[in-house]
């Protein structure tokens, strides 16, 4: 993985962990152990989609970079379809609150898909390479 997607990949994942300790802490002392399982599991679910995807993204147009709009397409459209499949699963669970679960999942995914907008916005990638062959004089002689 190049330098300047694992800067994004973390760039996104820390304060990520971060919301989800804050919403599990928030959670236990409004909803108690129930709270806590939801919005630790919710955390974790999107933390692991998400990074998941960034890392797809990255073998998808490792050699081929001409694909990032239609891999970067593919792999957001299947990470919210697998949260829906997750959300649909999880429905009527009795395991931990869905409420908590569902607000937790929502903000987690809004700020990795925020942070990820951030350091992607300040990674100062080229969209074209330059090539080296510009760099030579045309003719043989210096300007």
């Amino acid at each position: 993985m190049p330098s300047h997607d694992a800067r994004i990949l973390r760039g996104a994942a820390i304060p990520t962990a971060v919301a989800g300790l804050i919403a599990v802490a928030i959670a236990t002392a409004v909803a108690g152990s129930k709270g806590l399982i939801g919005a630790l599991l919710a955390t974790l679910v999107v933390m692991g989609f998400f990074s998941f995807g960034q890392v797809a993204l990255d073998r998808l147009t490792r050699n081929n970079p001409q694909m990032m709009m239609a891999a970067g397409l593919l792999v957001y459209t299947t990470q919210i379809l697998l949260i829906a499949i997750v959300l649909a699963v999880f429905k009527n669970t009795s395991l931990f609150d869905t409420k908590v679960f569902g607000f937790t999942l929502l903000g987690c995914a809004l700020i990795w898909t925020g942070f990820q907008v951030r350091g992607a916005m300040k990674a100062k990638m080229y969209y074209v390479q330059p090539d080296e062959r510009d760099d030579k004089p045309k003719s043989g002689r210096q300007p």
